[in-house]
This record gives structure tokens, C-alpha cells and sequence, in this order.
């Protein structure tokens, strides 16, 4: 099939740089997305989030007329949905409510021949679903689940697997995994990505994809919770973790990554619960690791107000009040500024409810803050550094890694000062 236009449902950090992408090989897209301050940015030539490179791809691409955002959907011979599948409730099930917007949206404009591809991270079974949400709103067209190859329209989930930092270069150079519903569907949606992807393009079936994202990160996330819990460990048995991770993976068959505060962003901090609320009483292990990643945040928090202790015993003649704590990075990994399941944006706001005295933060991938931090404070680094009390390091951006004064009430959870 020739895919002359490609509409790209969502055009957040992974729907922008796909359209883009798609794009600078000279094939029409339509980007939809319900932010119209976004729809705005990115006709303009612009864009509305941080993404190394992303802007002159973006330029020249609406600039060449290859792509153009709306609200709306249009007609295309694509259709890829990149949108959230956030939690519902307390219990971390899957919100399939974007999805099922997207669908609904894209259905009225379908045509026969027509393929459409879910790239949201999501729950076995998300992408059936997907396809059963289209065939009520379009029973005049036929969908895998009743016609197998024959379908009018085919469906496949691919789930996009890159590495905010270096996102225009995975899309390209990653292996795909693409999971059709039919062997037809997975064909097609295979040949939608060879137009730019360099890497080896793997079908499979739809669960098959759903469940390899899934278990890609929750295979990240036992791993990042074995450093977690031995940093608090340690910290109890007064070792120094970075020299004990350090030392132990001087044995061949070793590599312990590295502790943290905790971990976020829309991938590992969320998959692993997909897969919990699909197999609840079998995923034991995942939930364990997911839990004690949650729990990190809560012991740092502990340590600072610690340290604020501390301070207070060695300055009596200060208050609480008189205490400013600083924080160092709030973005979820370093030198992007992507705040979505950030444990550190989210101990910052859990030390201003407790600590009485003034909290700043130093975050130097974000300028354009209004209504995302709740009235915190953002100050320089020298600022932070010369006139807070309380030093509390939580992401390791770049900057963070010059000459730092030496700063003595200091909770590092990334060990780098």
C-alpha cells in the first residue's frame, strides 16, 4: 500500500518527533492533538517541548509543507494514536479513556484500506480493544476481530521504545516490534516503518508487542529497585553504596545500576502496573520492585528533614523558618524537561509540606514554568548554592556535574557531589 498521508493522533515527546520524522521523508502528515496552544506552536514551526534537534526538523517540515497540525482529524491512509494511558483510582489501573477519545475521533473519517496503529504504552488486550471502540462507531466497514485478513482496515500496535535525549536517533536506529492483529495488518504497518526506520522491524501479534514493552521496562524497573533498596541499606549500615556498586561490578557476571530517588517518567514508573493489574496475583516480583521504587521519594524526604535537623542542632540560634533547603533538578531523568512521574518534582513538593522554612529549586531545562509548579520557586544554581542552607541534589543534569562548591548539609541521592 502507498501511504501518501500519515495523521499522527497526539503529538506529545513521542507523537511530535514520530510526525516529524515521517515528514523529512517528504510524506504528508496531519498532527492532531486537543492542545491548541500546541497545534499553534508546531504551525508556527515550533514546538512546545524539549527535544535535542527536534526544532529544525520540525521548521523545516512545516516550513516544506510536509506537516501541519490540527485539532481535527482529517482523511489519511494512517492513522498512529500516541496518546497517555494514565492510572484511574488509587489501585494503578490503566485509563484507556484517551484511547478510546482518539478512536472515536478518527473513526468518522476512515476509509477502507485504512491502517491504524496504537503507539500508546498500554495494557495486554488495549489494542482489541481499540479496534472494537472502531468497529461500533463504523459497522459499515469491516475490522480483524470479525474478518480476519480480509478486513476492511487493519490495526497493529507498535510501541515507540526510545530514550528522551535521543529520540530523533532511536526512532531511527531502534528495531521495531510490531504486533498486527492478522499477519496482513502486521505487513502493512512493517512497511509504514521502513519508510524511515533503519532498524530491524519485528511482527508479531498485537498482545505479543503490548506485553514486550511492558516487560522491557518492568525488566528495568526490579533492576533499578535492587540499587534503590540496597542505597537505603547501606545508608543503615553506614556504607558508602556508590563505592560498594562501584566495587561489585568488578565481577564479570555483575552490573548493579545506580540508585536514585526513585523513578518516573510515562514508561517505567506505569508499565510494570499494566502488567500487575493484568496478572495480580503472578506479578509478585514486579510489584515488590514497583513498590519499593514508589517508596524511595518517602526516604529521601526523611533525609533532608534530617538534615534540616542537624542544621538547626549545629545553629540553635536559627528557626525552622529561617532554613532554606534547596533542590537540585526536578525533571524525572537528566537534561530534558520532561516532569511527567517525576520523583524528584515530587519530594520537592513533599518537603515543602513539611519543612516550615523557604524551599527553592534549581531546574535548568525549564523556563516557561506558569501552572506546572505550583507556585514553587526556580532559582539560578549560584543562587542556590551560595545562600540555601539544605542542599538536596535529585537530578544529575549536566550542569550539576561542574565545579560545585563543597556543600556540607547535603542529601545526594545520585552521588555525584
Amino acid at each position: 500500500m502507498q501511504f501518501n498521508t500519515i495523521s499522527m493522533v497526539g503529538l506529545g515527546y513521542i507523537g511530535l518527533p514520530t510526525a516529524a520524522v515521517f515528514a523529512s521523508r517528504k510524506i504528508k502528515v496531519i498532527g492532531v492533538d486537543v492542545n491548541q496552544k500546541a497545534v499553534d506552536t508546531i504551525n508556527r514551526g515550533e514546538i512546545h517541548i524539549v527535544e535535542p534537534d527536534l526544532d529544525m526538523v520540525v521548521h523545516a517540515a512545516v516550513k516544506e509543507g510536509y506537516l501541519r497540525a490540527t485539532t481535527v482529524p482529517e482523511p489519511a491512509d494512517a492513522f498512529l494514536i500516541a496518546v497517555p494511558t494514565p492510572f484511574k483510582g488509587d489501585n494503578h489501573d490503566p485509563d484507556l479513556g484517551y484511547i478510546e477519545s482518539a478512536a472515536k475521533a478518527i473513526a468518522p473519517v476512515l476509509k477502507k484500506g485504512n491502517l491504524v496503529i496504537l503507539e500508546s504504552t498500554s495494557p495486554v488486550g488495549a489494542t482489541e480493544q481499540m479496534a472494537e471502540w472502531l468497529a461500533e462507531a463504523r459497522p459499515d466497514l469491516s475490522f480483524p476481530q470479525t474478518h480476519g485478513v480480509e478486513s476492511d482496515i487493519r490495526v497493529a500496535h507498535c510501541p515507540e521504545r526510545v530514550l528522551p535525549g535521543h529520540v530523533l536517533r532511536e526512532l531511527v536506529q531502534n528495531d521495531r516490534i510490531i504486533g498486527g492483529m492478522t499477519t496482513r495488518c502486521s505487513e502493512q504497518a512493517c512497511a509504514l516503518y521502513k519508510t524511515f526506520v533503519e532498524g530491524e522491524c519485528l511482527t508479531t501479534n498485537a498482545r505479543t508487542a503490548e506485553m514486550c514493552k511492558l516487560t522491557e521496562n518492568s525488566f528495568r524497573d526490579v533492576n533499578i529497585a535492587f540499587a534503590n533498596e540496597l542505597s537505603i541499606i547501606c545508608d543503615k549500615l553506614d556504607i558508602n553504596v556508590w563505592e560498594l556498586i562501584k566495587l561489585a561490578n568488578r565481577h564479570p557476571r555483575v552490573s548493579i545500576l545506580q540508585p536514585g530517588p526513585g523513578v518516573g517518567g510515562h514508561c517505567i514508573a506505569v508499565d510494570p502496573w499494566f502488567i500487575v493489574s493484568s496478572a495480580e496475583k503472578e506479578a509478585r516480583l514486579i510489584r515488590c520492585a514497583r513498590e519499593t521504587n514508589d517508596m524511595k521519594p518517602q526516604w529521601v524526604v526523611a533525609k533532608v528533614m534530617e538534615k534540616v535537623k542537624q542544621f538547626k542542632e549545629d545553629h540553635p540560634a536559627k528557626s525552622p523558618k529561617d532554613i532554606t533547603v534547596a533542590c537540585y533538578g526536578l525533571a524525572f531523568k537528566p537534561d530534558i524537561d520532561d516532569l511527567r512521574e517525576s520523583p524528584a518534582l515530587n519530594i520537592v513538593k513533599a518537603i515543602i509540606r513539611e519543612h516550615t522554612g523557604d524551599v527553592v529549586a534549581v531546574e535548568p531545562n525549564i523556563t516557561h514554568h506558569e501552572g506546572v509548579l505550583d507556585g514553587m520557586k526556580l532559582v539560578s544554581l549560584g543562587e542556590a548554592t551560595k545562600t540555601a542552607n539544605v542542599h538536596v541534589l535529585l537530578v544529575d543534569h549536566g550542569v550539576f556535574k561542574m565545579d560545585i562548591p563543597t556543600l556540607e548539609y547535603l542529601v545526594d541521592t545520585k552521588g555525584i557531589w
